[in-house]
């Protein structure tokens, strides 16, 4: 993807301290947006901003936990302050518990909803107002291949982004005749932050490989230029759907 392709869009990425999200910053960032990163560990999102300044793109700190009604308002009040109006809205927040149904809290089981589901309806309804009216808009939600296959001790974390794959299909229909697009990204295993349990242990991580039909981890740049193609010009005639990412995982 050509540099400039998002020259002068404004967009937030949550969950931009690390993995993905950083990913997709820092493409964006070469792409020319202006970025306002969202994560609740003020370290390392202070070093994806340094990492995006190197490239020459502005880049805004925001710290705060998107699962906060409170805190969710604070922030579209900040971005409007700090940045203006937005342009593309990038919902990546989100983790994962791994285990059986019968083992969880409900304390645990709402932390996976709150943090993969909630978030983006909490981000949504405070700043697709702001987006309206402009006659250009994205929204990229971080589904997942387990909004569309699943394996044993997912539950939680597939019921999650089964559910934001639901909310960004009426979400799109809502917000097409303001010709701002909803898609969902689904990546399959990506060695990343969130897959360390999978990636540090030698067994897991090779029977996670067998099952990859291009037989290797997905690499976070590879989601980074997806989400630059998605929220460019090019992408107009895209929304309500998901694009899989995952080396041929739901293919089979």
């Amino acid at each position: 993807m050509s540099g400039g392709t998002l020259q002068g869009k404004a967009a937030l990425i949550t969950g931009a301290s690390k993995g993905l999200g950083k990913a997709m910053a820092l493409a964006l960032a070469e792409a020319g947006a202006s970025l306002a990163l969202v994560s609740r560990n003020l370290q390392q999102l202070n070093q994806t901003a340094a990492a995006v300044r190197e490239l020459g793109a502005q880049a805004t700190v925001f710290q705060a936990d998107v699962t906060d009604e409170a805190q969710v308002l604070g922030l579209q009040k900040d971005v409007a302050r700090d940045l203006g109006t937005l342009q593309i809205l990038i919902n990546n927040a989100g983790i994962n518990i791994r285990k059986p149904v019968t083992e969880f809290t409900l304390a645990e089981w709402r932390q996976v909803l709150d943090t993969n589901l909630t978030s983006v309806f909490l981000m949504c309804r405070a700043f697709v107002p702001q987006m309206k009216g402009q006659g250009f808009g994205r929204i990229l939600n971080l589904t997942s291949i387990m909004s569309h296959v699943s394996i044993a001790g997912r539950a939680a974390y597939s019921a999650s982004k089964t559910g934001l794959l639901g909310f960004t299909r009426a979400l799109a229909l809502e917000l097409a005749p303001e010709k701002i697009t909803v898609n969902g990204i689904s990546p399959g295993p990506f060695a990343t932050e969130l897959n360390a349990p999978l990636l540090q242990d030698p067994k897991l991580s090779q029977e996670f490989l067998a099952r990859i039909p291009l037989s290797r981890w997905g690499k976070a740049e590879e989601v980074g230029q997806l989400a630059v193609y998605l929220c460019s010009e090019d992408a107009g005639f895209i929304t309500g759907t998901d694009i899989l990412i995952d080396g041929g995982w739901t293919a089979q």
